[in-house]
């Protein structure tokens, strides 16, 4: 059974979860079943990785939260077959997840290649005030957001969120898949 698996029972089975330091603190209103707490023990670590939120603010749990409820409305309101529901909220997941871990570069230089402006490849600000930009030349956005698009999948990846074989190349866009 998967640590995702492991919490969802704990919790259905009355538990409440949380991390303290290194260490997981359960709370319960009755003693829990004995199989709930040696799955808790032998698979710990996980589950603090689980719970403890990394350098976006979002703990794996609140990703698997937000892709659940994503296919959820593709799915039940959207009216798309499930698997094509779990695609679209792993598009929106990437996307999220690319927002909420933005990269800063400073005016004046891209990101991408380390270059000024050019005459005919100016710099462009990528990016809104409270995050800050990402400067890139319009030559250089393509290879930097296909890099950030493989981080985002490979992030969400680690935390047990799993895209479709194959993601289309413009999340939809233009006509696109």
């Amino acid at each position: 059974m998967s640590a995702t698996a492991i919490l969802r029972t704990a919790r259905a089975a009355g538990l409440d979860l949380r991390v303290d330091g290194d260490g997981l603190v359960l709370q319960a209103h009755a003693p829990p079943p004995p199989e709930i707490l040696d799955a808790l023990a032998s698979n710990k670590q996980e589950i603090i990785d689980l719970l403890r939120p990394g350098r976006d603010g979002w703990s794996a749990e609140d990703w698997q939260a937000h892709f659940d409820e994503r296919a959820g409305v593709a799915e039940f309101d959207g009216g798309l077959p499930r698997p094509d529901a779990e695609a679209r909220a792993f598009e929106c997941c990437v996307v999220e997840w690319m927002n909420l871990s933005f990269e800063r570069s400073p005016p004046g230089r891209c990101r991408a290649c380390g270059g000024g402006d050019h005459a005919h490849d100016v710099l462009l600000p990528h990016g809104t005030e409270p995050t800050g930009h990402v400067w890139l030349h319009s030559r250089c956005w393509p290879a930097w957001h296909a890099g950030r698009k493989a981080e985002a999948v490979e992030a969400l990846k680690a935390m047990g969120i799993k895209g479709p074989a194959k993601l289309p190349d413009d999340f939809g866009k233009n006509g696109g898949a």
